[in-house]
């Protein structure tokens, strides 16, 4: 693909960005059905099962804590944490491939 920009850029780009459309708005149906079967991420699994979530520390509280955000519904929570992590990820994604294109 061309870095100048051409056509076949644009139409890739508008798929790549319907896609991540698509995905992010059926995110809280992934965080609904997390809810319904009690799905415990491996990494919080892993720490209850050794006893290390009894010495864990926060240092750092995530933006968006368990993937959601405060005083919104699990689903629209979900919604917004997803959006915000997606646009924040190709923002820094183009920025950074704008930079090696120079």
């Amino acid at each position: 693909m061309n870095v100048q920009g051409s056509q076949i850029d644009r139409d890739w780009m508008i798929k790549a960005i319907g896609g991540l459309a698509l995905l992010v708005a059926v995110s809280p149906l992934f965080a609904i059905g997390a809810g319904a079967v009690g799905y415990i991420e491996p990494l919080e699994h892993a720490a209850e099962l050794t006893g290390a979530s009894d010495h864990a520390t926060v240092i750092v509280a995530g933006l968006f804590t368990d993937y959601g955000v405060p005083g919104l519904g699990t689903a629209t929570g979900t919604l917004v944490a997803g959006a915000f992590g997606t646009v924040l990820t190709l923002g820094v994604a183009l920025g950074v491939g704008q930079g090696l294109a120079e």
